[in-house]
């Protein structure tokens, strides 16, 4: 199996790869962009994954979901993840629980062991609720803010929360963690404008929450083997 990370040794070095392997991700949310971080970043070689969602695969999941396809509409998309990433690597530990994280479980499931964490989740409670957590323990955190409606993955940003505009999802976050007291929360936004649709449901193509899947996974490793000044 080791042979599965020998281009990625050539890029970053053997340490670095071994530093990967030793450490925890939680990723909150394997979506559109979560279930692109959690393919990035096991394939990039981290150790352990733990995976947080509540959602079954839905056929309004296909276009954009990773795990998702019509074979595995209605089954637990953690599971679905964990087979995924076992049949990439079995060597890769993946901690797969299936619940909605929130501020009455966010302690017990964000463990203080956790080299980084990312939240890919909608709810703007959650958000806050993981970002305070991780917040109070000194765990690096990195958030995806709003990605519906639009069409230009290059206009996808890497910024601190502070410095965010356009995004009407950064706005209310950045309230909110500005009221909590909370700053420096490294985001992955885009400076596109939302798309107005005539649905009350929020559109998505594949291409965009992927690419910020895998910007956000491209920032934790490199904060975590250093090569990239922490915002």
């Amino acid at each position: 199996m080791e042979d599965i990370y020998q281009r990625t040794e050539l890029v970053i070095g053997k340490e670095n790869v071994n530093k990967l392997k030793k450490s925890k991700v939680c990723i909150c949310g394997i979506g559109g962009v979560g279930s692109y971080v959690l393919e990035a970043l096991a394939r990039a070689g981290i150790g352990t994954l733990i995976i947080i969602d509540k959602d079954v695969v839905d056929i309004t999941n296909v276009n954009r979901q990773l795990i998702a396809t019509v074979d595995n509409v209605g089954k637990d998309k953690v599971e679905e993840a964990k087979i995924r990433i076992n049949s990439i690597n079995p060597n890769i530990q993946i901690i797969a629980i299936k619940d909605h994280i929130d501020s009455t479980n966010v302690d017990e499931y964000i463990e203080s062991d956790c080299d980084y964490v990312v939240d890919a989740i909608d709810s703007v409670e959650s958000k806050i609720s993981i970002i305070k957590r991780c917040k109070q323990q000194g765990t690096k955190v990195i958030s995806s803010m709003g990605m519906a409606n639009r069409l230009e993955p290059l206009k996808i940003k890497v910024a601190d929360i502070s410095k965010t505009e356009v995004c009407p999802l950064a706005k209310v976050v950045r309230k909110r963690l500005k009221e909590e007291g909370i700053n420096k929360v490294k985001v992955v936004y885009s400076t596109e404008l939302a798309i107005k649709t005539q649905s009350k449901t929020l559109g998505s193509v594949s291409f965009v929450p992927a690419t910020a899947g895998l910007v956000i996974a491209s920032e934790v490793i490199k904060d975590i083997i250093n090569k990239k000044d922490e915002i």
